[in-house]
C-alpha cells in the first residue's frame, strides 16, 4: 500500500463563467452535495490526503465560502489562480481575448505548490469511485509513468445533444499511443456518430475516451512549461485558443518523453454538459447510494 503522498488537483477556474456565478453550483445529492463532495470524498477513500483548487482570484471568496470550507475539516486543502495574464516573459494578451489559457495552463499554475504524484481532475465531472483507486494504485508505484484513466464511449454521452470527447489508442500493454480530440459525437443506439470530413463516422460504443482524469508526477511541469511557450509562439495571439492538456500529453507521447498507462474503468461518468443532464446526475447517484457505493449523507 505505501504511505507516499498523494495530492488531488481540481481545475475549478472555468465554474463561476460556467454556472453565471457560484451560487449556482447545483447539488446532485440528497443532502445538497455537489459533484465536487464526491469527487473529494472518492478521492479521500482512495488515499489523496490534500486537494489543491485552481481558481479565479474573482471567484475566490465565494469559492471559499461555498466549496472549499466544507472540505477544510476533512482534508488539507490549497489553492492556486489561473489568470489570463499570467504568460511568461515575453508574452502579452492579445486585445480582446477574455479567458485564460485552457487546462494545459491550469495545471501549470500548480507547479510552485505540488512535490509529489498527483491526479488532475475537472471539478464538475463525476468519476466513480473505482476511477480514482486505480489512480491512486498508479502513483503509488511511484514510476515515471504517467496515467489515464479510460472511460467507455457509451458510459460518457448525453442524452440531450452532442458532446466532445478525447478518442484513445492504446498499445497491447495499455499505454497510450494518441488521444484525438472528435467534437459532436451523439448517441446512436448502443453505440454513437459524428459528422466526419467524409460523412457519418459511427463508434460501437465500446471506443475508450479520456474525460480529463489524469495521473502525474512533478516531472510534468518542466515539460508543460517549455510546451506553453511553444503554444504561444503559434497561437497565442488568438483571441480563443487554448492550451488544452490532452493535447500536451499527445505531443509528449508521440516525442516519446512520457509513457501514458492507460487504466480502463467500467464506471460511468455523469457530468452536466446541458441543464438537462442535471437529473441524471442526480438518479445516477441516487443509484450508487442503493447500490451501497456511498452512504445517504456523504460528510455525516
Amino acid at each position: 500500500m505505501g504511505t507516499k503522498k498523494l495530492t488531488l488537483l481540481v481545475l475549478a477556474a472555468g465554474m463561476g463563467s460556467r454556472y453565471g456565478g457560484l451560487k449556482q453550483i447545483d447539488p446532485v445529492g440528497p443532502n445538497g452535495e455537489t459533484i465536487i463532495d464526491y469527487s473529494i470524498y472518492d478521492a479521500q477513500r482512495a488515499g489523496f490526503d490534500r486537494v489543491v483548487f485552481v481558481i479565479r482570484h474573482d471567484i475566490e471568496t465565494q469559492f471559499k465560502e461555498i466549496v472549499g470550507a466544507r472540505f477544510e475539516k476533512n482534508i488539507a486543502v490549497d489553492y492556486v489562480f489561473q489568470e489570463l495574464d499570467q504568460l511568461p516573459p515575453g508574452f502579452s494578451v492579445p486585445a480582446g481575448r477574455k479567458k485564460p489559457w485552457g487546462t494545459g495552463q491550469a495545471i501549470l499554475m500548480a507547479a510552485e505548490v505540488i512535490r509529489e504524484p498527483f491526479a488532475a481532475i475537472n471539478a464538475d465531472d463525476f468519476y466513480g469511485p473505482d476511477s480514482f483507486r486505480q489512480l491512486a494504485g498508479h502513483l503509488r508505484l511511484g514510476n515515471d509513468d504517467y496515467a489515464m484513466v479510460g472511460f467507455t464511449l457509451r458510459n460518457t454521452l448525453s442524452e440531450f445533444g452532442s458532446v466532445a470527447r478525447g478518442v484513445c489508442r492504446a498499445d497491447g500493454k495499455q499505454y497510450l499511443e494518441s488521444v484525438t480530440e472528435v467534437v459532436g459525437i451523439e448517441k446512436d443506439g448502443t453505440g454513437a456518430k459524428y459528422q466526419g470530413a467524409q460523412g457519418t463516422v459511427r463508434f460501437t460504443g465500446d471506443e475508450v475516451v479520456s474525460m480529463n482524469m489524469w495521473g502525474f508526477n512533478p516531472g510534468l511541469f518542466e515539460h508543460l512549461r517549455r510546451q506553453f511557450v511553444e503554444f504561444l509562439k503559434q497561437q497565442g495571439q488568438q483571441e480563443k485558443s487554448e492550451f488544452y492538456i490532452p493535447l500536451a500529453v499527445n505531443d509528449l507521447v508521440a516525442a516519446k518523453r512520457a509513457r501514458v498507462k492507460v487504466l480502463p474503468t467500467s464506471d460511468s461518468w455523469f457530468g452536466v454538459t446541458y441543464r438537462e443532464d442535471r437529473p441524471r446526475v442526480s438518479h445516477g447517484i441516487r443509484n450508487l447510494i442503493q447500490r451501497g457505493d456511498y452512504p445517504q449523507k456523504l460528510w455525516a
